[in-house]
């Protein structure tokens, strides 16, 4: 499970951005829409931690773009689960958006169950013109969960120890399933407590964006049996 020899890169702006993640103006015009808006709503709503408003290019964008890297590279179905302020889901279907446009349609859905982040992610989308599916509703209830076939890519950031995350996420697994979970520096612990319940491959890739940050790669997820 060692995690490949890849460099930190350090993404201060939209130039450093559209330079590395290799995206149209157009698709970087979308993203600063993104940004702006959420410096306007930050000032009511705790959307992300303030100290990383200034760094939002390379805390929240970039670090939610690299995942893309590591996705089918035409990607159909994909799921975000506690999405939040949209990081890693929303960037990724503007990413999506920019590269196949409209036709793409709504590849990526975001559960997010808090009202108000889920009036944000819906702003986003409406101001950038993104298609993009927004189910405001508690992953955990199975009434959520009825209503999702399994997807191609599972995401979630900084939502739950992996060993509780992958039975949020296990619904939206089948065989060709890919699970991309960012995480800091107990990944390797995470991954021992979760294979108490859970059997998976697991490969771990060097962040791109934090020299101490590992992305989960979760494969074949199958539950334990009891007893």
């Amino acid at each position: 499970m060692t995690p490949n020899d890849m460099s930190s890169i350090n993404i201060s702006g939209p130039e450093e951005f559209i330079e590395y993640f290799d995206i149209s103006r157009e698709t970087l015009e979308l993203l600063d829409i993104y940004a702006n808006t959420l410096q306007h709503w930050q000032k009511t709503i705790n959307l992300v931690a303030p100290s990383t408003l200034d760094s939002v290019w390379q805390r929240h964008f970039a670090d939610s773009a690299q995942l893309l890297k590591l996705a089918p590279e035409n990607v159909t179905s994909w799921v975000d689960l506690g999405s939040g302020a949209g990081f890693p889901g929303l960037v990724i279907a503007i990413l999506i958006h920019g590269k196949r446009g409209a036709e793409a349609g709504s590849v990526v859905r975001l559960i997010e169950s808090d009202a108000r982040k889920a009036a944000f992610l819906g702003e986003i989308a409406r101001r950038t013109s993104v298609a993009v599916d927004i189910v405001p509703r508690r992953i955990e209830l199975s009434s959520t969960q009825a209503n999702f076939e399994p997807v191609e890519v599972v995401t979630a950031r900084a939502l739950a120890p992996l060993e509780r995350l992958l039975g949020l996420a296990y619904r939206f697994f089948n065989d060709g399933t890919i699970g991309l979970f960012p995480k800091g520096r107990d990944v390797e612990r995470e991954i021992e407590a979760a294979r108490k319940d859970w059997q998976f491959d697991v490969r771990l890739e060097q962040s791109l964006t934090d020299p101490e940050g590992r992305i989960a790669v979760i494969e074949h997820l199958k539950a334990k049996s009891k007893g």
